[in-house]
């Protein structure tokens, strides 16, 4: 397979280990596994006298059990475990795409949402959204660019970068497009329970589509990205046979603590996502004053979902060359829009999971006194 640098993973290779100031990570603050420890007792006990064989290569079925009671229709035996989420978009993309087939995107994305669909030979259909449409997915477009040949329509919602949710309305009409057209909904949902309102929520895609296959990791919504545990929860038999299959020519099985770890914090998830939700909560009123203040500088559409989002320089100006500024003067990383799409050069990526948030925006502003 011959496929292009990861922009984005690049870019934090260079500079997540040594700027001191992180501003645009998309998980949200980590626990320490003494932390887990203390939400159950024995727990710790139990870690220790764990055997560090071999694990069951579909996942633990402790394991899966928990990950399955994340959603309302969905079995153990429907998830298919794998290290982290990026083993699985790459799995998935290869035993079901082919040279030839038409994939539509949900735009801006994660690079291998695409990438690696488009190595393989697909056609990619970017479907576009805009900070002036305040990230709205357009239907109209969903249904002019089905073609015969679409094998798959990607979706990511809550939003990477921009923090959109997709409205129930519009997720149910995927789904029947999908049923009529018979086209696969791959669903990035990596975010989810990450909304600030719950009522907003809309039914995870595998639910309420037999054919639908929905992406879950523990690195965002839990806080807890080192473990490198994610997952893939679908009905559709055939597809995972096919995925687990291909998984022995990958990591065949995760690590055993790993998978431990994971499952004790998803016995504690709402613990887990409530001190998540406190944090980004706090931060969001951080940031809503932040840019309140410098609206002469910079757009902001606060987020719907999640501990990012895709704010823009109001003078169209060149944000690369600001955030390149920015950490080679100041230490703090932000993510420049181009790392997504060349068209998004005027946009970056803030992100606001972090604890030590409030702190790197008043660098922020020292920058900004002394740099604007």
């Amino acid at each position: 397979m011959k496929i292009p640098y990861f922009k984005l993973e690049r870019y934090f290779a260079e500079y997540e280990f040594t700027a001191p100031y992180l501003l645009c990570s998309s998980d949200c603050e980590s626990f320490s596994v003494q932390e887990l420890m203390e939400m159950e007792p024995g727990a710790a006990d139990e870690l220790n006298n764990l055997r560090l064989g071999y694990t069951e290569s579909l996942g633990s079925p402790g394991l899966r059990k928990e990950i399955s009671s994340l959603y309302d229709g969905i079995e153990p035996d429907q998830i298919l475990v794998h290290t982290g989420a990026e083993e699985a978009i790459f799995i998935f993309m290869n035993v079901v795409l082919e040279k030839g087939d038409h994939v539509i995107v949900h735009w801006p994305c994660y690079q291998s949402l695409f990438e690696i669909a488009n190595s393989i030979g697909c056609e990619i259909t970017p479907w576009v959204t805009s900070e002036g449409d305040h990230w709205e997915l357009d239907m109209d477009f969903l249904k002019e660019n089905l073609r015969e040949n679409t094998k798959a329509v990607v979706i990511n919602c809550p939003h990477n970068p921009t923090g959109y949710i997709l409205p129930e309305n519009k997720s149910s009409e995927i789904s029947r497009l999908s049923q009529e057209h018979g086209f696969i909904v791959f669903s990035d949902e990596v975010y989810r329970f990450l909304e600030y309102e719950e009522k907003d929520r809309s039914p995870s895609f595998c639910d309420v589509n037999d054919n639908a296959i929905s992406l879950g990791v523990m690195s965002k919504s839990f806080g807890l990205a080192g473990l490198r545990i994610g997952w893939i929860a679908t009905k559709n038999k055939m597809i995972y046979e096919q995925m687990a299959c291909f998984k022995d020519y990958t990591t065949i099985c995760s690590s055993a603590p790993s998978e431990f770890l994971a499952t004790l914090g998803l016995r504690h998830k709402d613990q887990l996502i409530r001190r998540n939700k406190k944090i980004i909560a706090d931060n969001l009123e951080v940031l809503d004053r932040f840019f309140e203040k410098h609206q002469d500088i910079f757009n902001w559409h606060k987020p719907k979902a999640g501990p990012i989002a895709f704010p823009s320089l109001a003078d169209n100006g060149d944000a690369e060359a600001f955030c390149d500024r920015l950490v080679k003067k100041a230490g703090i990383l932000l993510m420049p829009g181009v790392k997504y799409d060349l068209a998004y050069n005027k946009n970056f990526r803030i992100g606001f999971g972090r604890q030590n948030l409030p702190e790197a925006v008043d660098k922020l502003e020292l920058f900004l006194e002394n740099q604007m």
